[in-house]
């Protein structure tokens, strides 16, 4: 792409090495070619991320601990590109995700774009685009293509943001503060997309910049999504409250302890959860209330200008995206393939069928490519019939050309 400007990717860690050694791994595959990797972590994800050949052309902070915001502002005072975009620990980037992130900021108008996020499957959206109101409610925004825009929220809501997947202007992050480090796990990108629609900055969707987001289990909930604990979620609540919709903090307290009674109980019909979990995490969503209610809320102060250089992820002529497909019998020579095109500089994808109807999951695998595999005659997008019949070629073509935008097959 023509417009190329510096790029800081800032990925923030904690107690998930194995999921940031994937997202690293994924991130070295980027089309775009002029971006610097700053990592925030723990030790164990240092550790492993350290492991990989390219690991010293990273930027490797310490992770400060108090949450995520304290994170992400850690990585930002060390970013030195023009832009600066974000993404989780446990979410891997498609190859053109940061060149169609980039193609949002199509103006000087624009400081801030954001991204579509695919779920645990790999196929269907966690979240397109959207945007939320002053009590944090988020509302569907519904884009007329996939080309970059800019979306226009109604009076007193902002362009929501999802902050495994957004860039800002690095000056205008600098200017509003960062991130709130009172809200140390939800809705702290919300926030600062609040003060952006206050200082009357536009956000921009790129639909085809997406990424694949796990959902990895983490202090606050497990690896089957259910909670371990909702301190923080009520403690962020409060603050939000207080900061941007005072007048209704207790009516938003309110239903936000309705919805999760909802969820909790959702999880306990699954057998996820007992009755006692249940009343001991609607305890501490009590107490994150009370504990946000009285946690200190300082205005927020332009950060100071980081000193260093930018420093330039080293990267070779793209040679675009590989694609092997067959039966599921055929594994370990199609993953060989897969493996030796990666050493090769192109990114990779392998399909494998089953003669049955399952329904398809897309993951990347942990030696650095992708991996779809599902029922030759079942779904992969959860829409249309349930069973379809193909050949093998058929349906090879219809889920390459299914991928086609963000894989780059057409380059490879």
């Amino acid at each position: 792409m023509s417009f190329a400007p510096a790029v800081s990717v800032v990925v923030a860690s904690l107690n998930r090495p194995s999921c940031l050694r994937c997202c690293l791994i994924a991130l070295s595959q980027q089309s775009y070619d002029n971006f610097e990797l700053v990592v925030v972590a723990d030790a164990a994800g240092a550790e492993a991320g350290k492991t990989l050949a390219f690991s010293n052309q990273i930027k490797w902070l310490e992770n400060p601990g108090g949450g995520i915001s304290a994170a992400r502002n850690a990585g930002l005072a060390a970013a030195a590109g023009e832009l600066v975009a974000f993404i989780d620990d446990d979410a891997v980037a498609e190859p053109t995700w940061l060149a169609h992130l980039m193609a949002g900021f199509v103006g000087p108008e624009i400081h801030a774009v954001g991204g579509y996020v695919r779920g645990r499957n790999g196929i269907s959206f966690q979240w397109k685009a959207r945007h939320v109101d002053a009590s944090g409610i988020e509302h569907a925004l519904e884009l007329a293509d996939t080309a970059p825009q800019v979306v226009n929220a109604p009076a007193g809501h902002a362009v929501k943001t999802e902050g495994t997947n957004m860039a800002f202007r690095r000056a205008t992050l600098m200017q509003l503060g960062g991130f709130d480090p009172a809200l140390r796990y939800f809705l702290d990108e919300t926030d600062l997309n609040m003060r952006l629609a206050k200082a009357g900055h536009a956000t921009a969707i790129a639909p085809l910049a997406q990424v694949h987001h796990g959902f990895a289990a983490n202090a606050q909930r497990h690896a089957n999504r259910a909670p371990r604990s909702l301190f923080e979620i009520g403690a962020s609540v409060a603050v939000f409250s207080r900061k941007h919709a005072p007048e209704i903090s207790r009516q938003t307290i309110d239903r936000v302890t309705r919805e999760q009674r909802q969820r909790l109980a959702a999880y306990r019909k699954r057998g996820l959860l007992t009755g006692r979990a249940e009343k001991d995490l609607l305890a501490s969503l009590s107490a994150g209330f009370a504990e946000g209610s009285a946690r200190p809320i300082t205005p927020p102060k332009p950060l100071t200008q980081a000193a260093g250089e930018f420093r330039p992820f080293p990267r070779a002529t793209p040679k675009g995206g590989r694609v092997f497909g067959g039966w599921v019998w055929h594994r370990e020579k199609l993953f060989g393939w897969a493996r030796a095109a990666v050493a090769s500089g192109h990114t990779a994808t392998v399909f494998l069928f089953a003669p049955s109807p399952r329904r398809h999951r897309m993951a990347f695998h942990e030696d650095g490519f992708w991996v779809q595999s599902g029922g030759l005659f079942g779904q992969s997008l959860r829409v249309g019939p349930a069973l379809v019949m193909h050949t093998v070629a058929s349906r090879l073509k219809t889920e390459h050309n299914y991928w086609a935008q963000v894989r780059n097959f057409n380059n490879g």
